[in-house]
């Protein structure tokens, strides 16, 4: 028993060493620096907004009618109709006049382009058939995942790239990291119906490039090094 009792009070003293020699990093002398990033890139998914309206008069289109030549026109545009143009809200609604009830019909679309290019056709396609209710909705990229990662490493990669610089300067050196923070990603611009884009060339064959401003994802990472 002596001698389990004389075992257990030397290894408790070994632990208790250890962890006094062992410093906590926030006692260790250390360097901390901000490292950003920052990407432009072009969006490759584009958000078209297209509202088609019906009034139940002789003098009017029935959106059955728009629709079926909205698709027709998308498709010779080389637009996959099945698959990037869809149906967001379909609603009607009674009207009562003092002389007569009108049934009121609204259809929203959403269609999904690739480049500035083919955006632009689409809005001149749209105002040959009498469809002037269409708007950008949004602009996203399909690998903006892959590029948030990027900056984020890139965003490490400079703060290190810091910390060497101020420490060479005062004859030490930036060891391992003791601390990594993300303290920012933003994405920049959010479009919701900003950008409007009409046709004004009567008989024009071809439409010009729509050139959308850029996107941009930033990034800004905190980190410690230990100074040796």
């Amino acid at each position: 028993m002596k001698n389990l009792l004389t075992a257990f009070a030397i290894l408790f003293s070994v632990s208790a060493f250890a962890q006094m020699g062992e410093k906590n990093f926030i006692d260790k002398n250390y360097i901390e620096v901000t490292g950003k990033s920052e990407m432009e890139f072009t969006p490759d998914k584009i958000y078209i907004q297209v509202l088609l309206n019906e009034k139940d008069s002789k003098n009017k289109n029935a959106i059955s009618e728009q629709e079926k030549q909205m698709l027709q026109k998308l498709q010779s545009l080389g637009i996959d109709t099945k698959k990037d143009v869809m149906i967001k809200d379909l609603a009607s609604n009674l009207k009562n006049g003092f002389l007569s009830k009108d049934v009121l019909l609204s259809k929203q679309y959403q269609i999904i382009v690739h480049d500035g290019k083919t955006a632009g056709r689409v809005f001149l396609a749209l105002e040959e058939i009498g469809i002037s209710n269409a708007s950008i909705e949004k602009l996203e990229s399909s690998k903006i995942e892959e590029y948030r990662q990027e900056v984020k490493i890139k965003a490490i990669k400079a703060a290190k790239e810091k910390a060497a610089l101020l420490t060479e300067s005062i004859g030490q050196k930036a060891g391992k990291a003791l601390f990594i923070q993300e303290q920012n990603v933003f994405e920049r611009p959010v479009y919701a119906n900003t950008v409007m884009y009409k046709a004004k060339a009567e008989g024009a064959t071809d439409a010009a490039d729509l050139n959308f401003e850029n996107l941009k994802v930033e990034a800004t990472v905190m980190v410690r090094f230990e100074i040796l």
